[in-house]
């Protein structure tokens, strides 16, 4: 199961039907606050989370799913793109930075990645 974490209906749209696509199970929530309201948000494989939200970004959340013991890998989308973005991102857990708009392949191999890694968990 993918959660994918973005407050832009079309983006959260389309990033279901792109991974659907691919064979995936996906839910999707609308915000970070959502996603930890949430009783299932330790039951994904893998969190594809959007960085700019209006509520709560997506380091926040990445860094609040941790400090709640929650290892599933994220991956971190965002059409901002900064240097220091990585370097933020690696320290609360995040295992990979992806650009929008261009994420259609990419997305997808970092997630098989991600699931298919060995101790995916342990690894964030």
């Amino acid at each position: 199961m993918i959660y994918v974490v973005d407050d832009d209906y079309d983006v959260r749209t389309s990033l279901r039907f792109l991974l659907e696509t691919e064979g995936f199970d996906v839910r999707t929530f609308r915000s970070g606050t959502a996603l930890l309201g949430s009783s299932t948000r330790n039951r994904a494989d893998c969190l594809v989370i959007d960085y700019k939200m209006a509520e709560l970004d997506g380091l926040e959340l990445a860094y609040r799913l941790r400090r709640l013991d929650i290892s599933t890998p994220i991956i971190l989308i965002t059409g901002y793109p900064d240097q220091g973005i990585s370097a933020k991102a690696s320290l609360v857990g995040v295992r990979q930075v992806l650009l929008k708009p261009n994420l259609d392949g990419n997305l997808v191999d970092c997630v098989r990645n991600a699931i298919n890694a060995p101790n995916a968990a342990d690894q964030s």
